[in-house]
């Protein structure tokens, strides 16, 4: 039988490592999706209820296993249903094909049914965007797609003429190549920057008294060398939220987070340090950063222009993460004053002592601090988590400790809400012998809760766990503290969760109580089954930062003062918090 230019296609992105591509089927790509029929036992093809999902679930696969993520969508309304997941890959770095169907080729141009200039609309957010105009180059357009989106961590994104994707393509532009010789051979450059940069950076972190290592997930798999490096500097390790996986929580040298959902342990480091390592991180928020003229900055990074992005550096050392960091060890001096490290793991150890204060109290409503603290004491040491965006994600990032193998992601610079669930459908299909946990709020949860039925339809034994507030928490809350008004538009009205689970053919729990939360997970985790677990949880309480400034308080104040709804409630639940830490 003669190849089809979709036949193709589908050969060379196997080539390339693709063995998954999530998406949903039309008509737009029935070439394709004939394709993968064919081939199903090569590649498999993950139907999703949305195609923002397949984006989502392309970009966790990205994350979580290191080589191409790749979803499919049909023409116009399903290739911009692609997009918001499309721009979470584009901000945190993760390789990923996208392929869409295109109206036939003789009618472009005539608004015909479901016509969208699919090249323009994918120009913002791929580093690779072309349209099949010829079923001759579809093998090119392959590899050339594959190559860019992993060496520049990006999106490409091919179009496709439905009535090209049946053409036999008639060979005369076709690649010469060997069996093995494009392609899952690939591996990322290990590059090292020369030696007198690393003697300059050496110099820098020699003569500080106070430094402080900055981990992101540029620095990934390089774990024990930021250990070993960052104990010689006796420098503590602070974390970026995607860098959480990078370092164990509980290492005597980890601070824990930055931010506003940080550690206090971490944001003094920052103020007092005198030099700062970065590694792998572009972290966003500027003023948790050391004072540029306080401090001198030392940057890893394997991209030159984000040398200096964030905060000024003295030595800009452009080069891999695990590989640069090696090269430092050999010439870094070890520190004999350990003073800044020792003040700082006395105040981690406060830290995890407040931590586990005002997660375990005992009283309804529950506190969402405790299902994130006790989900922790359960997960295996290699746990996948998942989360989303909003308050879900301060409880995750504080309460949950990470050990072992455990990877975590969630959507880091775009910080969209509704990742989670497809974040952790991927990594089950990634990693099918390891636990695979989202936990997630009510608003994103619902945003793309059919992904539920998707786990089920594949027998995948994820645990769901809904923090059941009924608000926009998030939203809530910084309409409080940062603008001083009452919250507005950010009630839910939601189903029983529970019930959604079972009808879906998955399990479901409704937890109302503190006692039960443990029984509960333990359940959710030993089933074997997609589980959901929805706790209903203190809507008052409040993800608030390490260091609480007097501004923040302010504003605070005037929100309770215009009418905040259930401002004494609010009032009361932040009362006893700062009771339980004094007691």
């Amino acid at each position: 039988m003669a190849n089809t230019a979709a036949d193709v296609l589908v050969e060379g992105i196997i080539d390339w490592g693709v063995d998954t591509i999530f998406g949903l089927p039309g008509d737009g790509i029935n070439g394709i999706m004939e394709a993968l029929r064919t081939r199903q036992d090569r590649v498999r093809f993950i139907q999703v209820r949305h195609e923002e999902a397949a984006a989502f679930m392309a970009c966790a696969y990205a994350k979580y296993t290191g080589r191409l993520g790749c979803c499919l969508a049909t023409s116009g309304p399903g290739g911009i249903h692609l997009l918001n997941g499309l721009y979470d890959a584009k901000m945190d770095q993760a390789p990923v094909l996208a392929l869409t169907g295109q109206t036939y080729s003789d009618l472009k141009g005539s608004n015909f049914q479901q016509e969208v200039n699919m090249t323009r609309l994918f120009d913002d957010v791929a580093v690779y965007n072309q349209e099949v105009i010829n079923p001759n180059q579809v093998e090119m357009l392959a590899n050339e797609a594959c190559r860019r989106a992993l060496n520049h961590r990006g999106v490409a994104h091919i179009t496709f003429p439905v009535d090209y994707q049946e053409v036999e393509p008639s060979g005369k532009a076709t690649m010469h190549k060997r069996e093995g010789s494009t392609t899952s051979r690939w591996t990322p450059a290990r590059a090292v920057p020369p030696e007198a940069e690393l003697m300059r950076a050496a110099a820098i972190l020699d003569e500080a008294k106070k430094p402080v290592v900055l981990v992101g997930q540029g620095a990934r798999g390089a774990g024990e060398e930021v250990i070993e490096l960052a104990d010689k500097l006796g420098a503590p390790i602070v974390k970026a939220l995607l860098g959480k996986e990078v370092v164990p929580d509980d290492h005597p040298l980890c601070t824990g987070g930055l931010g506003l959902l940080g550690t206090t342990p971490s944001v003094e480091a920052m103020e007092e340090c005198d030099a700062l390592l970065i590694i792998g991180s572009s972290f966003p928020y500027v003023e948790y950063l050391p004072k540029p003229d306080k401090a001198k900055g030392v940057q890893i990074d394997d991209k030159a222009d984000r040398i200096g992005l964030r905060f000024p550096v003295s030595a800009g050392l452009i080069g891999d993460a695990k590989a640069t960091t090696v090269a430092l060890l050999r010439i870094i001096k070890r520190k004999e004053d350990r003073s800044f490290i020792e003040k700082a793991q006395k105040g981690m150890k406060e830290w995890w002592e407040l931590m586990r204060t005002q997660a375990m109290v005992d009283e309804a409503p529950i506190k969402p601090q405790r299902v994130a603290w006790e989900l922790s004491e359960l997960a295996s040491d290699d746990a996948i988590i998942s989360t989303d965006s909003g308050t879900i994600t301060t409880w995750i990032a504080r309460n949950f400790k990470m050990r072992g193998t455990q990877k975590f992601s969630c959507s880091g610079n775009l910080s969209t809400m509704a990742p989670g669930l497809p974040y952790a459908i991927a990594a089950k299909l990634a990693f099918p012998e390891r636990q695979s946990i989202a936990f997630v709020g009510d608003g994103g949860f619902t945003m793309l809760m059919g992904e539920f039925l998707t786990a089920v339809k594949y027998n995948l034994p994820i645990v769901v766990v809904i923090i059941k507030n009924n608000t926009l928490g998030q939203i809530k809350w910084e309409q409080i503290v940062f603008l001083g008004n009452p919250e507005y538009g950010c009630e839910l009205h939601n189903p029983s969760f529970a019930r959604y689970a079972d009808t879906c053919g998955g399990l479901g729990w409704t937890v109302e109580k503190p006692e039960e939360i443990r029984s509960t997970l333990e359940h959710a985790l030993s089933s074997n089954k997609p589980s959901l677990i929805e706790v209903v949880v203190d809507p008052y309480e409040p993800p608030m930062p390490p260091k609480v400034t007097a501004k923040q308080a302010l504003q605070f104040a005037k929100a309770l003062a215009k009418g905040q709804p259930h401002g004494g409630r609010i009032a009361l639940t932040l009362f006893r918090d700062k009771l339980n830490e004094l007691l």
